[in-house]
């Protein structure tokens, strides 16, 4: 049977026609929410007997494939026996400068759907309108041409003779890499304890087009448990295409590495890693214009055989990208998107498929094809979608903006003046009442501010003018936009926050449950696996994550022996932030006693940085012979790969590593063997007190489980998260001391493993004992 490869016209028209440079400078293409008002608004208008959004699709037959292309008309209307097909596309350009030269993609949609009709209703002729409507004045431009069926047959095929050459070297590669996996086994000798029945229950998962939210013990092996399902699934056509997301490069890094031992074992594959576009770009103090960038001039002239280069290769991370596009002088980061069409894997951050901003819309918005998401670490999702469906303006943003322009730029000084005035009347409001102020409503009388704001400064940026303060025109353009964006679709799961800090005034439309916009994001794929050492409670994280009621909940239990760890409890001590000076001296005699029994590496994990500075300058005084590293704020990559380093096998005395729980170190690191002893961790690890967890804590008290959403259930993944540091394979042994006394609660004991077996010390001494006697007999 033949192979049906799908494909919308917007894509069709784009891969063959597109030509000459990048040019990535502000081009006023129009704001996606007003354009889609404003077809709609145009198809209203349009007389009785018109048809909006027409499905039209057509098969060619090749040798090797069957090629699908569909769409839909934005409308069709029959005149005095006259069909026309009618393209709309919203603008902030020049009209006049529109009827010059029209984009000949434009041109090229209208006349692949035109044909598509013709075909479908054996037309003689079909008119052609291309309908451009300024969003900021409301005009429209009407742009006809008539063209015979014979005339739109021959423009087509031209199209699908150029494309079916690339459709066929893909469909023949598809061939030859299902026969691979078919052929491919396990690419181990045998799977650990629980792999299994992880890869189980991810292969049913997504054959079945369902949700699973799974808790992996680490060191099981779960990226691989992921990911050799996922891939026999995409050889059995369940699905098209893997998305590995993460949220750190650590789980990038994993996540690269399981599908090199699964090419090493037998595997094809192609897959490309996605690296940010500031850290991959070549050319970072130039703008991504043909006039500054060497590689965006003649881009896509030259694309085509970077292509052809980059497919023989089946691994495309950074570096292999990196040295393709250095080769045929193309953008790496236009390059990596481009190749990303083709990929069978793509590993890449979480706000690639989530992110309203950024996610990758041409396979979301424009192919929608059948994908399965597999997300790495899920636990981090929370927090990170509610940044992604947050936004925030400051009142000192757009007072420095005033500051650059305002010899330069009247129009754009007297908008962001006039949002300034705004900003200053609700800081002096909320000032009187304590600095903080939130409330259920949007903010009255600051939209029209916002948009005039987006008006003018467009006007401005459309003339992609280089001068000294373009950039943070921009800024404040973009920030603007993101936070109107955000603006249309604030409902009961938002909040307004207003915070005065001295003379600034931050406004905030704080989204307090994710939920329905996960959910909504979640169809763009087939399938969704959720995965993590840490997904407890997990109807907290089915909720929340929205997933549907039906998802799978699978919890596999740590396969390591109960004996090799040795969970203490430290009671009688509080980690309360008003008692944390009183309690400093107690944990330096806790994490000296901890570590005295046997030499080697220790991490200790806190809750905030200042606290653990206190404990660290009293432990350096006392414990001159241990070796003491300590996380710095804001470490870099570098610097958190030195400090792991020094966690060697090799070491000959004690060494203690003093970190944030939650942090850089909380997750996401490999310390095998006798590279980590043990750890303390100090605290529940709830999130700080704030203002805007107190308000997500009160807007689910309606569920009843306000203070567990807000911070008991966050608190407790951090604890895991650091706890599973320790052990992370069968030869493993370490020790693990919970330092607070909630941690003797029923509302928390209920939270940790089951396979903990616990036990309570009531002094020092105690403590120091049992470690002795842990560490001397092995059990």
């Amino acid at each position: 049977m033949k192979e049906r490869h799908q494909i919308a016209v917007r894509t069709l028209v784009d891969v063959v026609l597109r030509g000459g440079d990048l040019d990535m400078r502000f081009a006023r293409s129009g704001r996606p929410l007003e354009g889609i008002r404003v077809h709609q608004k145009i198809q209203r208008q349009r007389p009785e007997g018109y048809r909006s959004e027409v499905p039209v699709s057509i098969e060619v037959e090749s040798t090797d494939l069957i090629l699908v292309v569909s769409g839909r008309i934005d409308g069709v209307i029959e005149s005095d026996g006259a069909i026309i097909v009618e393209e709309i596309k919203s603008t902030t350009n020049d009209l006049k400068a529109v009827e010059k030269a029209p984009d000949p993609c434009h041109w090229g949609q209208a006349k692949v759907y035109a044909h598509l009709l013709a075909s479908a209703q054996d037309l003689g002729s079909v008119t052609i309108r291309l309908t451009y409507c300024h969003l900021d004045t409301g005009d429209t431009l009407e742009l006809t041409q008539v063209w015979t069926r014979d005339g739109l047959e021959a423009f087509f095929q031209e199209l699908i003779d150029r494309y079916l050459n690339w459709a066929t070297t893909l469909a023949r590669w598809r061939h030859l890499r299902n026969a691979a996996i078919f052929s491919a086994g396990f690419p181990f000798t045998s799977y650990r304890t629980g792999q299994r029945h992880m890869a189980v229950a991810v292969y049913r998962t997504i054959r079945d087009g369902g949700q699973a939210i799974i808790q992996a013990s680490t060191g099981i092996g779960k990226t691989m448990a992921a990911l050799f399902p996922a891939i026999k699934t995409v050889a059995e056509g369940h699905i098209d295409r893997i998305f590995f997301l993460t949220a750190r490069n650590t789980g990038k890094a994993s996540a690269i590495s399981a599908l090199n031992i699964l090419q090493e074992a037998g595997f094809r594959l192609k897959r490309v890693s996605l690296t940010a576009k500031d850290q991959i770009c070549f050319c970072p103090d130039a703008t991504c214009n043909p006039e500054e960038c060497a590689y965006a001039k003649g881009h896509f002239d030259r694309l085509s055989e970077a292509l052809d280069d980059a497919f023989l290769r089946d691994h495309l991370d950074r570096s292999a990208i990196e040295a393709v596009a250095h080769a045929h002088r193309v953008c790496p980061f236009e390059l990596s998107l481009e190749l990303s069409r083709w990929a069978d894997c793509i590993v890449c951050d979480y706000n690639y498929a989530f992110d309203p901003r950024v996610y990758l819309k041409r396979f979301f918005d424009e192919e929608n094809g059948a994908y399965a998401f597999l997300v790495d670490e899920a636990h981090n999702l929370v927090d990170r979608s509610r940044d992604m469906f947050s936004a925030k303006l400051s009142k000192s943003d757009f007072l420095e903006l005033r500051r650059a322009v305002k010899k330069h730029l009247p129009a754009v000084y007297r908008a962001a003046g006039k949002i300034n005035t705004w900003m200053l009347d609700a800081r002096k409001k909320i000032q009187e009442s304590g600095g903080f102020q939130s409330e259920t409503l949007l903010p009255r009388g600051l939209e029209p501010l916002l948009r005039a704001f987006l008006r003018v400064s467009e006007q401005w940026l459309a003339k992609n003018q280089a001068t000294p303060f373009r950039e943070i025109v921009m800024e404040r353009y973009f920030e603007t936009s993101g936070f109107l964006r955000v603006w249309d679709q604030f409902d009961g799961s938002y909040v307004t926050c207003r915070q005065a800090t001295g003379k600034d005034l931050q406004v905030k439309l704080f989204c307090l449950d994710p939920s329905n916009q996960l959910k909504l994001a979640l169809r763009r794929s087939r399938s969704v696996i959720f995965f993590s050492a840490t997904m407890t409670p997990a109807p907290y994280f089915r909720d929340i994550l929205g997933c549907e009621p039906t998802a799978a909940m699978l919890a596999i239990p740590s396969p390591f022996p109960r004996k090799n760890l040795k969970v203490l409890i430290a009671s009688g001590i509080s980690t309360y932030y008003t008692q944390r000076e009183r309690s400093v001296h107690r944990l330096v005699s806790l994490v000296r006693r901890f570590i005295h029994p046997k030499k080697g590496n220790y991490l200790c994990f806190f809750p905030s940085y200042e606290y653990m500075i206190m404990v660290v300058d009293q432990f350096e005084a006392q414990e001159g012979d241990v070796q003491v590293l300590v996380q710095v704020r804001e470490m870099d990559e570098a610097g958190r790969a030195r400090f792991l380093d020094r966690f060697s096998m090799q070491n000959d005395g004690t060494l203690v590593g003093f970190a944030v729980m939650g942090g850089i170190f909380g997750e996401g690191i490999d310390l095998v063997g006798e590279r980590l002893s043990g750890a303390v961790i100090v605290g529940v690890g709830l999130p700080a007190i704030c203002p805007e967890r107190d308000l997500i804590r009160d807007y689910f008290d309606r569920r009843g489980a306000g203070f567990d959403f807000a911070y008991r259930f966050p608190g407790i993944n951090r604890v895991l998260q650091a706890a599973g540091r320790v052990i992370r394979t069968d030869q493993d042994r370490g020790a693990l001391l919970l330092v607070d006394q909630r941690f003797g609660r029923a509302t928390y004991q209920g939270l940790l493993p089951d396979q903990w077996v616990m036990a309570v010390t009531e002094s020092d001494r105690q403590m120091e004992n049992q470690l002795k006697r842990f560490w001397s007999s092995g059990n």
